[in-house]
């Protein structure tokens, strides 16, 4: 519902409440509301804002990008997800930008798998992400989820320093995690903007997001959710 939102003219407002309405029709419960204090049921960030975009008046216009992320919960369990789409037509960087970030998603859950470690996970989608020329934020990474929206183990869209590889614990089957690849143009820093939440690259480049919730089995990892494809 959001992605059939994500069009030219509209506001981030507008995507927001397609989002809510569906989620509370569905019989679940929009989990970022309310979220320490996060004020919609999804997070909507446009062009350099990458991540916990607050829906508000703005517009989105034709080349823009717009990323959705969003969690519910049903049943006592969340479900969390996100995916960036462009509006009309958009530069080819963005196009490549979100392409490589969504499949950066599918390098990393090769080795979403009983046997390897959660940093091999990030390790895959940072190579593959920094092989396309773009970078991969340090500042926020993917978690474990549950009845909880954020649990553990942190789930690194890189590969983190030695020093913390006791951090990084095996996959066993039955964990459910979040991969979240967050992908700059630019330079992965970033700044928070005044309202608290908006994360935008310092240096203004595009950003995007992807994420899916996954289960780990004892053999090839189930998704759990899926972002509809553009």
């Amino acid at each position: 519902m959001g992605r059939q939102a994500v069009k030219d003219g509209m506001t981030t407002k507008q995507i927001n409440k397609a989002v809510h309405d569906y989620i509370v029709k569905s019989g679940a419960k929009p989990s970022c509301l309310g979220y320490e204090g996060f004020p919609a049921a999804a997070c909507v960030s446009v062009n350099d804002e990458v991540i916990h975009g607050i829906p508000g008046k703005r517009i989105v216009h034709n080349g823009d990008i717009v990323c959705i992320d969003l969690c519910a919960t049903y049943k006592g369990f969340v479900g969390d997800c996100a995916g960036t789409y462009p509006v009309g037509e958009v530069s080819e960087e963005a196009k490549r930008l979100i392409e490589v970030t969504r499949q950066s998603f599918f390098e990393g859950l090769k080795f979403a798998k009983p046997g390897y470690r959660v940093f091999d996970i990030g390790g895959a989608v940072q190579d593959y992400v920094e092989s396309h020329g773009f970078s991969v934020l340090r500042d926020y990474v993917g978690h474990g989820i549950g009845r909880g929206m954020h649990e553990a183990p942190e789930v690194p869209n890189y590969r983190p320093e030695r020093h913390l590889f006791h951090q990084n614990p095996r996959l066993v089957k039955g964990m459910t995690i979040c991969i979240e690849p967050m992908v700059c143009a630019g330079d992965y820093h970033v700044e928070v903007k005044r309202d608290g939440w908006t994360v935008v690259t310092a240096d203004h480049s595009l950003g995007a997001h992807y994420e899916n919730t996954i289960l780990i089995t004892d053999g090839e990892p189930e998704i759990l959710t899926m972002a509809e494809d553009l």
